[in-house]
């Protein structure tokens, strides 16, 4: 994750001079072997550093004199590395060979010991991101090609609709190619969302086709009058989803661009593909449509419109007393602004449990401060480890001590500690990699060495998560107002009209509210890169549910007064917005259950819940407010021509 900080993080550009002083690397990965003799680690230490991909291994050896018994080393820092006869190394993992050297290790080391580490969380990561797509697409197939099937009247057109847009799913996961390198959240998440948000437009086309084919014999024509009356609405939901997708690009953190850069490319070719090969597709192959015809399964939604108006305020009630304990429930959430922990199911999260039992938390930071007094730097390191939950700090002035100049020891061991221009401490902290205690020692541990050094550059996997939090909590504000800005503004010119973006936008984002409020009344910590990316991806994939509630009801609107327009929208309508909402809240929720991310599996369940809470609320709310609000909606509209009665 630390990898998609821009350039200007301080972690970044801790991690960038630690590079150019020093060579050796910061440990990213802890292995754990039991039941070994001292002997015996430091062989299993030799076959360690001999892995492919391995570019340091840190124990026992290299902090104390091993010829000194171990009853007289110096015993915080002898429980570090080896107790209960088991031994703790420190292994820096190269970047890029995370998953080839996390396996070799696993060869090397026994079932019952452990590694873990920021390294582990990227090789499970990258590791299992094809197999859960796969599974995910699997389930999910089936799932959609059954609602496809109740809700046309034909066995074959589920599959245009599914090769429509798996063609484009294919080509903009081949175009990315050109962009070099994608994340695997992108990889898990980008091809599923964008069957999910793009299946629509190829399900308005062919219903446009079908109703046009039974005026219209000639096949051509009635394709022709089908995209001419499915355009508008097409365009109108590609647009959008696709500048709702676009303020995902506009975010500092690199994960948002990197996923808004391909949702953005597949909307466009899923656009393109409905628009260009479906109708060639579908002309080509229509008399299979005839052939394959089957009875309706599902019958009319009749009378539905009455019922669901006769609750209209109370429904309208409902949703004045929860908007605002939504707001400020979603926003006061517990976030996670890492990946979070691994499932306690996997060998990972075993792993994690087992190290911790027996060494505790560790989570190690490095400091660099300019090489001067080393005086100055001995206090610096006193006060440094009487900070709370740091169990020890490792510097050259401790380790080797004040007393012998560098120059007097070997190379091998003052290149650790010193680079000739900068001094590098090891601090060891008793915490989680993030959390308001890690969070916390972040700042003192700043502070401290900013009460000795003007200058001072703090690294580690906690700190890079400190800079996540800082910078995506301001992407937040900014990707919510392009948001609904964008959409805003795609909703006003297509209906000509000020109220209307008003009132589909607060029913939509409504939903958004009640779902990101869900974690805070269950007490569940939420990622955050989830929260953030749910607001606009739910915002941009749902509000084409109102735009085709409220454009239906303005067509109507015309020829009738608004409670009959209405009731007569919602019979219309209905199914329509249910089988869209039943195909993305299936997606989220498939998406959610098979990832074993958290990140992905939060995106996903955030996604399914978030599709059901906006079909309720165009459904239930919508109806409402159009109702409520049309002397006003025909006021701030241009050219509505409604319906007047005498």
């Amino acid at each position: 994750m630390g990898d998609y900080l821009p350039d200007e993080a301080p972690s970044i550009q801790a991690v960038d001079l630690m590079e150019q002083e020093f060579d050796e690397p910061v440990e990213n990965a802890r292995v754990m072997v039991q039941d070994v003799s001292v002997a015996e680690a430091l062989q299993y230490k030799r076959e360690l550093e001999a892995i492919d991909g391995v570019e340091s291994v840190t124990w026992l050896d290299d902090m104390m004199d091993m010829t000194i018994p171990l009853e007289m080393m110096e015993q915080n820092l002898l429980s570090s590395y080896y107790q209960d006869r088991a031994a703790l190394f420190s292994v820096a993992i190269e970047e890029e060979r995370e998953v080839d050297a996390t396996n070799a290790i696993y060869e090397l080391i026994k079932e019952d010991d452990a590694i873990t580490g920021e390294a582990v969380t990227t090789a499970v990561s990258q590791t299992m991101t094809g197999s859960e797509s796969l599974n995910a697409a699997l389930l999910l197939v089936p799932i959609i090609i059954i609602i496809l099937v109740l809700s046309t009247k034909s066995w074959i057109e589920p599959v245009f609709f599914l090769t429509a847009i798996g063609v484009s799913i294919v080509i903009n996961l081949g175009s990315n190619i050109f962009l070099g390198e994608i994340s695997f959240i992108t990889q898990s998440v980008a091809p599923i969302l964008q069957l999910a948000v793009s299946l629509d437009y190829a399900i308005f086309l062919l219903h446009s086709f079908s109703d046009y084919r039974k005026t219209e014999s000639d096949p051509a024509k009635a394709m022709g009058m089908a995209m001419k009356r499915s355009f508008p609405a097409i365009v109108a939901s590609a647009s959008t989803t696709f500048f709702g997708f676009m303020a995902l690009t506009f975010m500092d953190f690199g994960i948002g661009s990197d996923l808004g850069i391909n949702l953005v490319k597949g909307i466009l070719l899923s656009f393109l593909s409905v628009m260009i090969f479906l109708p060639a597709l579908t002309l080509v192959f229509y008399k299979w449509i005839d052939r394959t015809e089957h009875r309706q399964f599902i019958p009319d939604f009749k009378n539905v419109g009455s019922k669901v108006m006769k609750v209209r305020f109370p429904m309208l009630l409902l949703v004045l007393i929860v908007i605002v304990p939504a707001f400020l429930a979603q926003s006061n959430t517990t976030f996670l602004y890492g990946a979070g922990e691994h499932p306690p199911d996997t060998r990972a999260g075993q792993d994690e449990q087992a190290v911790e039992a027996i060494f505790g938390k560790e989570m190690p930071m490095v400091l660099l401060v300019p090489e001067l007094d080393r005086g100055i730097e001995e206090e610096l390191v006193q006060d440094l480890e009487r900070l709370p939950n740091v169990s020890s700090v490792m510097s050259y002035v401790n380790a080797v001590g004040t007393a012998i100049p560098p120059e007097f020891v070997g190379e091998t061991i003052t290149q650790s500690f010193y680079s000739g221009d900068y001094a590098r401490i090891t601090i060891f902290a008793e915490t989680d990699p993030e959390g308001d205690i890690a969070f916390s020692l972040i700042e003192q541990v700043r502070e401290t060495a900013a009460s000795y050094y003007e200058e001072s550059h703090l690294l580690g996997e906690s700190v890079s998560l400190y800079d996540i939090r800082d910078i995506i909590q301001e992407d937040n504000t900014l990707v919510n107002i392009l948001t609904v800005v964008t959409v805003g503004l795609v909703i006003m010119i297509t209906f000509r009209s000020i109220s209307i973006p008003v009132v589909l936008l607060l029913t939509i984002q409504t939903s958004v509210w009640i779902n990101l409020a869900v974690p805070y009344f269950n007490d569940d910590p939420l990622v955050y890169v989830g929260y953030l990316l749910i607001s606009t991806i739910q915002l941009a994939a749902t509000v084409d549910y109102g735009i085709l509630f409220t454009e239906n009801y303005y067509h109507l609107r015309k020829s009738m007064n608004a409670m009959q327009a209405i009731k007569r929208t919602i019979d219309e309508k209905l199914f329509a917005i249910f089988i869209s909402a039943s195909i993305l809240s299936s997606v989220g929720f498939i998406l959610g259950l098979t990832s074993t991310n958290p990140i992905v599996s939060s995106i996903g369940m955030l996604l399914g819940r978030g599709a059901l809470l906006a079909f309720l609320m165009v459904v239930f709310v919508l109806p409402a407010m159009l109702v409520v609000f049309d002397k006003l909606i025909e006021k701030t509209s241009l050219k509505t021509n409604f319906y007047k009665e005498s």
